[in-house]
């Protein structure tokens, strides 16, 4: 069963720090390009980051450059998502997802999905 299972997220407070992860289990995800999206309440889902394959290119939506960083340990067969400097903007579902037939920045149609971690930044 191919899946994307992920942990991390919860309440902090302005200006700290969160760390996501998204551990694939019947793939590798060494031959997928990987994103980040997330869903605020009563908003569209969006693009947060998103690293091809090779690991050469990530991309960040303009309104988190600079406080996220998105990697990948192929050893653990796992992505993160360090989040820093966190706003109460930032609140939303996070989801990860992966592809090998599409390239970044991804979006909806990509097949793997994992199952969301709300994130709540507020004082």
């Amino acid at each position: 069963q191919l899946q994307l299972v992920q942990s991390g997220g919860g309440l902090v407070q302005p200006g700290g720090s969160l760390r996501l992860s998204c551990a694939a289990s019947g793939f590798t995800l060494d031959y997928y390009n990987v994103a980040w999206f997330r869903q605020a309440p009563g908003k569209g889902r969006e693009g947060v980051s998103c690293m091809s394959s090779s690991g050469g290119d990530t991309n960040y939506a303009d309104s988190v450059k600079g406080r996220f960083t998105m990697s990948r340990d192929n050893a653990e067969n796992t992505v993160y998502l360090q989040m820093n400097s966190l706003k109460p903007e930032d609140t939303a579902v996070y989801y990860c997802a992966a592809d090998r037939g599409s390239s970044c920045p991804g979006g909806p149609w990509w097949v793997h999905w994992g199952q969301g971690a709300r994130v709540t930044v507020s004082s």
